[in-house]
């Protein structure tokens, strides 16, 4: 059975939303996605250091649309593993495996990987938002669209738009 290993934030969780909702909360300034193809986070997000390391920010993240039935469908076809780097964010560590608890309770705590460095992971397949994480990623890589990565062409990725398209692939 291939092994699957699917990220959280920017893939199963929608960071960009939270962010511009976070944003707008504290500066009454709204910002549109649309509008930050191919900026670094930091640069579209001016507090968004200040945010991530809010209690609360991780916790509650929208889903990705379309994510808890693709990952049900995953979980039932492959081995699946949630890697997501917390250690940079530590209040993100037991926020991450709560919003998973809840949006994703037929993930069990065994397929829950919260670490600081993916370099260490393996499998067959990998669908992720950061280049960086799939970079050193020996198997099938699938970057899953987000503005940051948008205008990024590698062609040792797939590029995956939505988790519709990557239940068509898998």
């Amino acid at each position: 059975m291939k092994k699957v290993i699917v990220d959280m934030d920017g893939v199963m969780a929608d960071v960009y939303h939270q962010l511009v909702e976070f944003e707008k909360r504290d500066t009454g300034r709204e910002i549109e996605i649309s509008d930050l193809a191919g900026k670094p986070e930091i640069e579209s997000f001016p507090n968004g250091k200040k945010h991530v390391n809010e209690i609360g920010f991780f916790r509650t993240l929208p889903l990705m649309k379309g994510s808890r039935e693709a990952i049900e469908y995953l979980n039932n076809k492959y081995e699946l593993y949630i890697v997501s780097a917390g250690m940079e964010f530590p209040n993100s560590l037991r926020e991450k495996y709560d919003w998973l608890a809840e949006h994703f309770p037929f993930i069990t705590w065994e397929q829950i990987v919260l670490c600081g460095s993916k370099k260490v992971v393996s499998g067959d397949i990998m669908i992720d938002d950061y280049p960086k994480n799939l970079d050193h990623f020996s198997g099938q890589r699938l970057i899953f669209t987000q503005p940051h990565n948008e205008l990024i062409e590698n062609e040792t990725y797939e590029r995956v738009h939505s988790w519709e398209e990557i239940m068509s692939i898998l």
